[in-house]
């Protein structure tokens, strides 16, 4: 069973990663760069969805790590 999505939001002029879900922020970075680096981490690891969000809350980009048996075309990489 896959785990969390792993969510990278704005959160006071920094950068939170927070489980898909949950009230609190897993961490809070102040680079972007750096928290979809840790969610990334997680969500591999959990195999699940890597979210991030744009400054104004809307998502950006998706990565997906899981095993899903028809997988979305992935034309950002």
């Amino acid at each position: 069973m896959a785990g969390k999505n792993q969510h990278v939001t704005p959160k006071g002029g920094k950068w939170q990663v927070k489980g898909a879900g949950n009230n609190r922020a897993t961490k809070i970075f102040n680079t972007q760069k750096e928290a979809e680096n840790f969610a990334r981490q997680i969500a591999k690891h959990q195999k699940s969805e890597l979210i991030t969000h744009n400054r104004h809350g809307q998502i950006r980009s998706k990565d997906s790590f899981g095993n899903d048996p028809h997988p979305p075309k992935d034309n950002e990489h």
